[in-house]
């Protein structure tokens, strides 16, 4: 046979059970509902829990790029500055010897200026000494020549004049 199925003339009968029933019904009810809400909290937590991890992993695993990104970066600009120090002082170096090198080509090219003014000096005195050498000895020259022409045309006179008087005639009336 078939169960029995209640109906509502059992639960008018006895009201105090009828809601002892009702109570447990909606206890059960809310125990389910409640571990229902748990497990989800539950599953939520988990998930939660995961994604806390996943993040956390993601997160790890950014921060160990990025300090293996900074750390190489770091290095190669130390490479750098080392780098560009080298050739600062190979600049510098190369700086001191052009100055050198410009200082000494000054000191030869004021050396030899110096020379060439004194040579200049020298080759002015001594133009200056041959031109009066051949001043004086033109001078002297033609003093012996003058002396010689005066003697001569003393000499032509003196004959003239006697040739003159020979032929009776006075030389300072003609």
């Amino acid at each position: 046979m078939p169960p029995k199925k209640k109906t509502k003339k059992t639960t008018k009968k006895n009201p105090e059970k009828t809601l002892q029933s009702e109570s447990v019904i909606k206890a059960q009810s809310d125990r389910i509902d409640l571990r229902r809400r748990m497990r989800d909290t539950e599953q939520k937590l988990h998930h939660e829990r995961q994604d806390h991890r996943d993040v956390n992993c993601d997160l790890s695993r950014q921060y160990k790029t990025m300090q293996a990104e900074l750390t190489s970066k770091v290095e190669r600009l130390e490479k750098e500055v080392s780098k560009l120090k080298e050739e600062l002082a190979l600049c510098q170096e190369e700086l001191r010897k052009e100055r050198r090198q410009r200082e000494q080509l000054k000191e030869e090219k004021d050396a030899t200026v110096a020379d060439l003014q004194h040579k200049l000096d020298n080759m002015d005195a001594d133009y200056e000494k041959i031109l009066h050498n051949s001043l004086d000895s033109l001078t002297s020259q033609l003093s012996v020549a003058r002396q010689r022409w005066d003697d001569k045309s003393t000499t032509l006179h003196q004959n003239y004049k006697e040739l003159l008087s020979e032929f009776g005639l006075n030389a300072l009336d003609i």
